[in-house]
């Protein structure tokens, strides 16, 4: 709020000198009360900013959010929004149209935010099923598309048998396509139900977070206090991923 009431200063003082009246906006990058993410957010508890309310922000006339990925308004606020992501960064949001927004203020006020869409250049596709049905499918989009733009796939094997060359059968089926398999997993839901599958999982399959989940669940923690122990070992490697995380984007932007 002291941020805000120098920016609230600089408008007085805008207004004074030019007769005219700036917007104030603000921006974040945190995770609201009630928002909807997707598989591609990252999970994160730090300190508050799980659930930062909306009435918590300051009186900004507009407040641009970023880290969710879907477009939406922050506790029905009109100039409270997540824009989204421009681009699908998860296979789980192909369905969802990807927009930009084009604010326009009247006399420093929020008047109106018009979503502009963003056209997608990579083709990306998801497939579930079966083998059969997922070579069928394969077959299928590869006659869509050409060699020099191949599409992106994410694979979903549904599947009651543990099969050990699975990668290099969907290999096989994509070789010389122009379909690149970007993320190839086993239905959840056979792994959960299958403790033999369960140990063989790979890391392909596993998240950061599985992975450390897994080392946790080696160790006792019986008892509130070791279960409050555990929660805040649990916090300290979500701060530390997502720290990594956060200095991968932006070394990726500034290289």
């Amino acid at each position: 709020h002291s941020i805000y009431a120098l920016a609230a200063e600089q408008q007085v003082s805008i207004k004074k000198e030019s007769g005219k009246t700036v917007p104030i906006i603000a921006t974040g990058h945190l995770t609201t009360v009630g928002a909807k993410s997707s598989e591609s957010v990252r999970d994160i508890y730090i300190g508050t900013l799980d659930a930062f309310p909306s009435s918590a922000f300051p009186p900004a006339n507009y407040i641009a959010l970023g880290h969710i990925h879907r477009p939406q308004l922050v506790g029905g606020l009109e100039h409270i929004r997540y824009c989204g992501s421009p681009i699908p960064l998860s296979f789980d949001e192909l369905n969802n149209d990807k927009t930009i927004l084009l604010v326009e203020f009247a006399n420093g006020e929020f008047k109106e935010a018009i979503a502009k869409e963003v056209p997608r250049f990579q083709p990306m596709h998801l497939i579930k099923g079966n083998l059969e049905k997922i070579e069928s499918e394969i077959n299928t989009l590869a006659k869509q598309y050409e060699l020099s733009q191949p599409a992106w796939l994410d694979i979903e094997v549904s599947t009651q048998d543990y099969l050990n060359d699975l990668q290099q059968r969907i290999q096989s089926m994509v070789e010389d396509l122009p379909l690149e398999v970007l993320l190839l997993r086993r239905e959840r839901k056979q792994r959960l139900h299958s403790i033999d599958s369960q140990s063989k999982e790979t890391l392909q399959e596993l998240t950061p977070k599985d992975v450390f989940e897994k080392r946790l669940a080696l160790e006792n923690w019986e008892g509130k206090d070791l279960q409050e122990k555990r929660q805040r070992i649990s916090q300290a490697f979500d701060e530390v991923v997502d720290d990594l995380i956060n200095e991968s984007e932006l070394y990726t932007v500034e290289k």
